[in-house]
């Protein structure tokens, strides 16, 4: 898994850092959508908030991770695919968020529809979530 981190800092002209590399191993080993919170819990390590909160600014505007809005107004950042670079995500796809687990997972075979705006309006990003049951907790 180092190589593959390695790789895609360096292929977004990142520095190689502990913190860059400990929260990378966190979105590959997860299977759904971490808040900043996951990643302070789950790092085991201390890094300080503002190391945190910097990183997953630096991953977002790289193209590396991409934000999911939730219904209580936190948000969670999952991982991108390859074909996101900085300022062009390209995961139009629909998030889930369990209401049993609280997991939201990214459902990349479920592509949001077209959305057509009225005369004037310009969207430069559309997120769908849709609550239920995921079917772990089924």
């Amino acid at each position: 898994m180092n190589a593959q981190i390695e790789d895609i800092l360096k292929r977004n002209q990142l520095s190689v850092t502990s913190g860059r590399v400990k929260i990378l191993e966190l979105f590959l080993g997860s299977a759904g959508a971490l808040s900043h919170g996951d990643i302070e819990k789950k790092a085991g390590e201390r890094f300080d908030r503002v190391t945190v909160y910097r990183t997953l600014q630096v991953f977002l505007e790289k193209g590396i991770i991409h934000n999911i809005p939730t219904s209580d107004n936190s948000i969670r950042y999952a991982l991108c695919k390859d074909n996101c670079h900085a300022g062009h995500h390209h995961d139009n796809h629909i998030h889930f968020v369990c209401n049993d687990c609280g997991n939201t997972i990214c459902l990349e075979n479920v592509t949001i529809p077209p959305v057509k705006l009225p005369k004037g309006f310009t969207s430069t990003q559309v997120d769908v979530v849709v609550s239920g049951i995921c079917k772990e907790c089924k």
